[in-house]
């Protein structure tokens, strides 16, 4: 069924939410298969350019009847008509002449109900939410603390991160992959780094230290309970959101898509290990463990 969609999808997973009511707007057969949209949603999409946090599942509701929502994903729809979801999406999010929107995968066909213009309510798994939002968190800190811990490696500037610590994640990072309660990041350690005057020996002679300091960091930051946040500068899917938190050393502020904690009391631990089997990628695995 198409339907002419001119605003992007609202949003409200930026302030915690897991539950809401709205209208459905349009329902796609898709590759993927059945996906809706709806004019606003409490679930967060993975990004098709960097899908680091996968996206919410749950359920959308019409009276007494329900559907499984697969993971949620990022969808497009031209100036000219075209949908697009997920890695079919050929711009990146934001460009113009496209609408911006949440599409909600069903994990079977849509029902009767599922029509535009329903009233529908929709409430996501709030455990796997929780699970990610811890790990995307512990994620930041970590790529923070990593920084901190690498900063005297550096022979030249490479710019700074949130902390204003030398940043070693933006100049290295070559994929993240968020799950519950944790992450996987992945550095490339070649050629290029070294020209830009990182001393990826020194790491290699000093990995086990690093990996202490890094530690050590992320125990102090928990030990702070520090307050976390989601900042959107706007309401819909397309606006830009920054992930706030109030450390000891200072406010960090990072551009993020994703979801987060309220508050680092959430966590007993974070930490990570550092590993380097192949010297040219370094991978730091974030584990957190969440309090009860």
């Amino acid at each position: 069924m198409v339907s002419a969609v001119t605003t992007s999808t609202i949003v409200s997973f930026a302030g915690g939410d897991v539950t809401g009511s709205s209208t459905v707007s349009r329902v796609e057969s898709t590759p993927i298969g059945a996906v809706v949209v709806v004019e606003s949603t409490p679930f967060h999409p993975v990004d098709h350019t960097w899908p680091d946090q996968p996206g919410d599942t749950g359920e959308i509701a019409y009276d007494d009847s329900a559907v499984r929502v697969s993971p949620a994903v990022m969808a497009a729809v031209s100036d000219e008509g075209a949908f697009a979801v997920g890695s079919d999406i050929p711009v990146k999010r934001g460009a113009d002449g496209w609408t911006w929107l949440v599409g909600h995968p069903l994990e079977a066909e849509a029902p009767a109900w599922m029509v535009e213009g329903a009233r529908v309510e929709l409430s996501v798994d709030s455990s796997r939410r929780a699970g990610l939002s811890r790990g995307h968190t512990a994620c930041h800190l970590a790529s923070l603390a990593l920084d901190l811990a690498l900063a005297d490696l550096w022979r030249k500037d490479p710019g700074v991160d949130a902390l204003g610590t030398p940043n070693f994640e933006a100049r290295a990072n070559q994929s993240s992959r968020i799950h519950e309660d944790g992450a996987v990041d992945e550095y490339r350690l070649g050629k290029s780094l070294r020209k830009a005057g990182f001393d990826t020996e020194g790491l290699t002679a000093t990995l086990a230290d690093r990996e202490a300091a890094i530690n050590a960091q992320l125990t102090a930051w928990v030990a702070s309970g520090a307050p976390s946040r989601v900042v959107p500068e706007g309401p819909t899917i397309v606006d830009r959101r920054s992930w706030s938190c109030e450390l000891p050393q200072g406010t960090a502020e990072i551009l993020c898509g994703g979801t987060h904690v309220a508050s680092l009391s959430e966590f007993v631990s974070i930490s990570v290990t550092l590993d380097l089997t192949d010297p040219q990628t370094l991978v730091m695995t974030t584990r957190a463990v969440p309090a009860s």
